[in-house]
């Protein structure tokens, strides 16, 4: 039999209540004070009848970031069950997320699951398409930051930091001497295409092929075609990413690669780029973000088949920049 682990909450709002760790866990669950740093609240509005009989409200609060704010709570511990019974009493406005308490110690948190609704200041980091190659108004990117600044002037940052042609390992190397300047409470990473691509005339696998006698020529083929093995690299590089964010009380949110056109594409700068790599960098990223609670905002379908919105097949046209802007919008905030 599989012991229960036990987990740690923080809870601002009604899961302190007794009554509905009553109705949740059958009972009181051991509870600390705690304090969360660099979070303020606000209220929403709660539809969710279960929900509501169960607190007796129907107005509960959410986290928004506020730097210099703290937000007053409680660290609850939970089992196993009990974590799975106070994520469904969740509405779905509230998504579970790593966060770091005033303490310093790591925990749980129902956040926002619009991850860049309660954000106020956002470093992006990535390729030559976050970094707006194409756009003069400075891409998907350039558009956020009208728009979310625009909410609040004097407190709402955006920090552009993407550099063309950088994969996640240079982004993974190069964001943690960053981010301390500019304070972010969210890390938006853009793993973009060149994850993906391959050198157009002979890929490592195959170099690697040729260089080992032992080793089998039909499986390096496949390896180089499908790019598993460089996928795999990128779990790690994803993880740094995640302790930088973590480390510096930044939500990590990543955004997957948007669709290119084959066609255009077989052979730019040197690089391959095909759409069944990009697909496979999608589906990994992904799976690690949902492995890990890490939020993933996907970009693939905007530019699907609109051949007319790519510059060159890769980059996109201005238009391109702001369909994908509008697309993450609508899921990011």
């Amino acid at each position: 039999m599989t012991e229960s682990r036990t987990h740690t909450l923080f809870s601002f709002g009604t899961l302190r209540d007794e009554r509905v760790q009553t109705a949740l866990f059958g009972g009181a669950v051991p509870t600390s004070p705690a304090s969360l740093a660099g979070y303020t609240t606000r209220p929403l509005k709660i539809t969710d009848p279960a929900v509501i009989a169960a607190s007796g409200l129907d107005v509960h609060l959410i986290l928004e970031r506020r730097l210099g704010a703290s937000v007053e709570g409680a660290v609850l511990h939970l089992t196993d069950q009990e974590l799975a019974a106070a994520d469904t009493y969740e509405v779905d406005d509230y998504t579970r997320r790593r966060v770091v308490l005033s303490s310093g110690a790591t925990t749980w948190a129902y956040l926002d699951a619009k991850p860049l609704r309660p954000a106020e200041r956002i470093v992006v980091v990535g390729d030559s398409i976050a970094y707006g190659r194409c756009d003069p108004r400075g891409g998907w990117a350039g558009h956020l930051a009208a728009a979310h600044i625009a909410g609040n002037e004097a407190e709402r940052r955006l920090f552009n930091l993407a550099v063309p042609g950088s994969t996640l390992a240079d982004v993974a190397e190069q964001t943690p001497a960053l981010l301390a300047a500019r304070r972010p409470d969210t890390l938006l990473v853009a793993a973009g295409i060149n994850d993906s691509a391959v050198p157009a005339t002979r890929t490592e696998a195959e170099a690697d092929a040729d260089s080992d006698p032992g080793s089998d020529p039909d499986s390096a083929s496949a390896s180089a075609s499908d790019g598993s093995a460089d996928l795999a690299r990128l779990a790690g590089r994803l993880d740094t990413l995640a302790a930088t964010a973590l480390g510096h009380n930044a939500r990590l949110v990543v955004t997957g690669p948007s669709w290119l056109d084959e066609d255009r594409t077989r052979d730019y700068e040197g690089l391959c780029f095909t759409r069944a790599r990009a697909l496979a960098l999608r589906a990994f990223v992904r799976a690690w973000c949902e492995a890990n609670h890490i939020d993933f905002l996907d970009l693939w379908e905007p530019l699907r088949e609109r051949t007319e919105l790519l510059v060159d097949g890769l980059h996109p046209t201005a238009e391109g920049h702001r369909a994908l802007y509008e697309h993450l919008d609508a899921l990011g905030r």
